[in-house]
């Protein structure tokens, strides 16, 4: 019998319409109606056909992935489908896979993501930064580039032989060039506006650090792997202190799916919008089965 993880996507998945058909499901309508009575404004509308712009900013795509996510596990479980074995989230993913594992309450999550975004926002407002994803180098060699750069860092270990880096825009710059020189066989710049997971989101940590210890938490009903170190927490002290870190500290995604199928996983379900972490599942060697929410609604049912 296959052991399944579901694992959450992150900033970089949303995309104007990416609900597709589920929009019109009443359980999808219903979650989206609560996010926008917190924020304030129509998040559906915004989500399906909105400014594309707009929805990337990331106040407003932390808060638009969180409320897709839940509302397709909401569909999840209303279609009978297997219970997950284990959850993680890539970066924002991570909160919404608290979220399904009962850690914490949807409203008060919606809340959280959108002052999450604005206080890295503000921090890359004060320091600006860029992010660029190198493919084709191991993770040694792209640490040890980084090193020699300057401010830049690795933000994401997301597969073998692609890291994504983040820093300040020269050290950025000068690792791409120093990247290409030592073989990489590509370089992406991402469309961001805010580096993050490096030491440019310290001005963000201490308010998200007190915004985090004003909610309430619980701890998980299944167990949730945490980006900073692929490892699940028995505190709810320690699940803050998780998130807190996780805003300077590299998404440890090879790890996290190297636990995951440690622990016997064969199956990994991708629960929101797009393909990007199930696709990330065939660099992995031996190679997981990854499935996209929509495809895993149709093998699975």
């Amino acid at each position: 019998m296959m052991s399944m993880a579901m694992v959450f996507p992150g900033q970089g998945s949303q995309a104007v319409g990416m609900l597709g058909a589920w929009s019109e499901q009443a359980l999808v309508q219903k979650r989206f109606a609560a996010a926008s009575e917190v924020l304030g404004f129509d998040l559906l509308v915004l989500v399906q056909s909105g400014d594309r712009d707009t929805l990337n900013l990331t106040v407003n795509a932390q808060p638009a992935l969180l409320a897709s996510s839940v509302a397709f596990y909401d569909l999840w479980q209303e279609k009978g489908l297997p219970k997950p074995a284990w959850m993680a989230g890539h970066s924002l993913g991570e909160f919404s896979a608290l979220v399904c594992a009962g850690a914490l309450g949807f409203e008060e999550a919606v809340a959280l993501v959108r002052e999450r975004g604005t206080l890295m926002q503000q921090a890359g407002e004060v320091r600006q930064g860029a992010m660029l994803a190198v493919i084709g180098l191991s993770d040694e060699q792209v640490t040890d580039l980084c090193d020699a750069a300057g401010n830049v860092s690795p933000a994401n270990f997301n597969a073998p032989g692609q890291v994504v880096v983040s820093g300040e825009l020269e050290a950025v710059s000068v690792l791409a060039r120093s990247a290409k020189e030592a073989g990489a066989r590509m370089l992406v710049p991402l469309p961001v506006t805010v580096a993050s997971h490096c030491s440019l989101m310290q001005e963000a940590t201490k308010a998200f650090g007190e915004r985090l210890a004003a909610v309430s938490w619980s701890l998980p009903n299944i167990p949730v792997l945490h980006n900073i170190d692929a490892k699940p927490r028995d505190s709810v002290e320690g699940i803050r202190d998780a998130l807190i870190q996780q805003l300077t500290q590299p998404v440890q995604w090879v790890a996290t799916i190297q636990q995951l199928q440690s622990s016997g996983v064969d199956q990994i379900v991708e629960c929101g919008p797009g393909q990007v972490l199930s696709k990330l599942c065939k660099r992995f060697k031996p190679a997981p089965i990854g499935l996209s929410f929509d495809k895993a609604c149709d093998s699975l049912s």
